[in-house]
C-alpha cells in the first residue's frame, strides 16, 4: 500500500496542474478572442485610412489641374492685360496729339479772325492774352472744335471768293 499513495499523489498532481493548464488556456482564450476583435477593428481602421487616402491623391490631382488651368489663365489674361495696356497708352497719345492739333487751329482761327476784322485800324496795342486753363473740359475741347470747323468752312468760302 505504500505504493498506492505515492502514485495517488502523482496523479492528483498531474491531475492539479491540468486543471491550472485548462485554466491557464481559458485565460489565454479570452485574451486571443480580445487580440482578433482588435484585428477586426484595427483592419477596420486600415482599410478607412487606405480609402481615405485614395480620396486624398484624387483631390490632389484634381487640384493640381486646376492650378495648372488657373496659371495658364491668369498668363494669359495678363498678356492680353499688357497688350490691352500698350493700346490704351497709344491711343491717349494719339488723343493728345489731335488735342494739341485743334488748340493750334483754334488759335490760328482766332488770330486770323482778329486780323480780318480790323484790317484798316491802327494796330492796337495788344494786351497779354489771359492765362489758359491749363486743364480743359470734354465739353471746352468739342465747343472750341465746332468753333474752328466752323471758321475754318467761312475761311475756305472767302478764299474760294477771292480766287473766283
Amino acid at each position: 500500500m505504500s505504493t498506492l499513495p505515492v502514485g495517488l499523489m502523482i496523479e492528483s498532481l498531474v491531475a492539479l496542474l491540468l486543471v491550472v493548464t485548462i485554466g491557464y488556456c481559458v485565460v489565454l482564450n479570452k485574451r486571443l478572442k480580445r487580440l482578433r476583435a482588435d484585428e477586426e477593428a484595427l483592419r477596420a481602421t486600415i482599410s478607412e485610412l487606405i480609402t481615405a487616402s485614395e480620396i486624398a491623391e484624387r483631390a490632389i490631382l484634381g487640384l493640381k489641374a486646376t492650378a495648372g488651368e488657373a496659371d495658364r489663365t491668369l498668363g494669359q489674361r495678363l498678356v492680353d492685360a499688357e497688350r490691352l495696356s500698350q493700346e490704351l497708352a497709344a491711343h491717349v497719345s494719339r488723343g493728345n496729339t489731335v488735342l494739341e492739333r485743334i488748340t493750334q487751329i483754334t488759335e490760328a482761327a482766332r488770330t486770323v479772325q482778329q486780323h480780318a476784322a480790323a484790317p484798316a485800324a491802327p494796330a492796337p496795342v495788344e494786351e497779354p492774352a489771359p492765362a489758359r486753363p491749363t486743364t480743359m473740359r470734354a465739353s471746352d475741347i468739342r465747343s472750341a472744335a465746332m468753333e474752328a470747323t466752323a471758321r475754318l468752312e467761312l475761311f475756305r468760302k472767302r478764299a474760294a471768293e477771292q480766287a473766283a
